[in-house]
């Protein structure tokens, strides 16, 4: 008798174990289903974006940059901004292929790097690519080399690499492109970048927005927006898709801000027109996650704002207006776009 229990508790261990390993596999496969470079990824979502206008009016006042998150936020300062023009939503792969088409234009990731101008980057990292996003099949610690790999070939249109595309996906967000990129697109348009002010206001929802901010700090922890496309689920190894996306989304999927600007946090992290600088008062420079991937000692950064869909709160906590962090200027990434913004009058009344 006492034989037969033991034999069927090793036989529930047996299938117990099994069980774990057919859940394990689950898992690992519908990882590479979705993420890993070169592999198919989920079907192309409709647009989300209801028509409306291309651009929207940022009424000009004085935005409370800063917080204390991070320590490369602070101080909390006044800046004044004047009113301006702002994208609704970050460029797409539509707009930006209206731009190459018109002009002939090969972004930096499509070409090689020029040797006079990176010295310190070895030859093989001088070819033409982008860093792409790759979960790790396993994980030591939060070092960002596990998960971010340069990868040739990767470029706009084909942000995750060979074998990928953006077939279907003109309404994405435009990403794997680098500052010059980016403005040269703004050119074409006879826009610019946005300052981080400028950004930091819109974002924050202009008057509106200040009118109804709170006094003191973001709490601690940030909380995690609902209506911006994030990282739900323990980074980097899982993404639940809660929010209805695992990566990049469709633009204008999630409720626009006060201002009517879609996408201002989440998606994707968005270039704008400042060099990169660390307010003494911070203290220390911040982690850059992307630095010396291509082997750069020195590079020239710029400012980026908004966080992306690799946000999550157990790792990047930078899905709000006053998150920022560098990047270099010739590093393209597959969670990096942009808006572009217009001086120009405001609406008639």
């Amino acid at each position: 008798m006492q034989g037969r229990a033991d034999g069927g508790r090793r036989a529930a261990r047996g299938w117990l174990h099994a069980g774990l390993l057919l859940g394990t596999l689950a898992l690992a496969t519908w990882l590479a289903h979705r993420w890993w470079p070169g592999a198919d990824h989920e079907p192309p979502a409709a647009s989300c974006l209801r028509p409306g206008p291309d651009m929207v009016w940022v009424p000009g006042g004085r935005v409370e940059m800063g917080d204390d998150v991070y320590p490369e936020e602070q101080p909390r300062r006044g800046v004044d901004v004047q009113g301006f023009w702002m994208d609704r939503t970050e460029v797409t792969n539509a707009q930006f292929a209206a731009f190459v088409q018109a002009t002939g234009y090969v972004t930096e990731p499509e070409r090689a790097l020029d040797a006079a101008r990176h010295p310190g980057v070895p030859a093989d990292l001088r070819v033409p690519g982008a860093v792409v996003f790759v979960p790790p099949r396993q994980l030591s610690g939060l070092d960002p080399a596990q998960w971010w790999r340069f990868t040739a070939g990767a470029h706009w249109r084909q942000p995750g690499g060979p074998g990928t595309g953006i077939d279907g996906r003109g309404h994405y967000p435009v990403v794997a492109v680098t500052h010059a990129d980016a403005l040269a697109y703004a050119r074409w348009k006879g826009h610019a970048l946005p300052t981080e002010a400028q950004w930091e206001w819109a974002a924050s929802g202009g008057p509106a927005g200040a009118a109804g901010a709170a006094s003191g700090p973001s709490p601690r922890p940030a909380p995690q927006p609902t209506q911006a496309n994030t990282w739900q689920g323990l980074f980097p190894v899982l993404d639940s898709g809660d929010d209805g996306f695992t990566g990049l989304a469709p633009v204008g999927c999630y409720a626009a801000n006060a201002l009517g600007l879609h996408d201002m946090t989440g998606n994707a992290w968005e270039l704008t027109a400042d060099r990169w600088s660390l307010p003494t008062q911070a203290g220390r420079l911040p982690s850059v996650p992307l630095a010396g991937l291509r082997g750069q000692t020195t590079p020239v950064q710029h400012v980026i704002k908004g966080g992306s869909f690799l946000c999550a709160p157990n790792y990047c906590r930078r899905y709000r207006a006053a998150a920022r962090q560098p990047q270099d200027e010739s590093l393209a990434t597959s969670h990096l776009g942009f808006r572009t913004v217009r001086l120009a009058p405001g609406p008639t009344p």
